[in-house]
């Protein structure tokens, strides 16, 4: 994730539900990223739970990459205790 800047939005399931949005900040910046709250062209991924609403259907406008909750526990599993 080195380099990327990461939107969290929504509510948080699987491995993830347990931890709370500064949690989930935390761990995008412990896997190298940056994480952010707002959606814009600069945005490398959003990771959207469930009710992402707003900042999911701005990632969708501007072709911005999408993960679910289960696919972003995946790509820092190392990270996950």
């Amino acid at each position: 994730m080195a380099g990327m800047k990461v939107v969290v939005t929504g509510a948080m399931t699987g491995h993830l539900e347990r931890l709370s949005r500064n949690e989930m900040n935390e761990l995008v910046e412990r896997a190298g990223g940056r994480s952010s709250s707002s959606v814009s062209k600069n945005t490398s991924l959003v990771v959207a739970g469930e009710g992402a609403g707003s900042k999911r259907a701005k990632a969708e406008q501007l072709g911005v990459r999408l993960a679910t909750p289960e696919e972003f526990a995946v790509l820092v599993a190392d990270l996950l205790g």
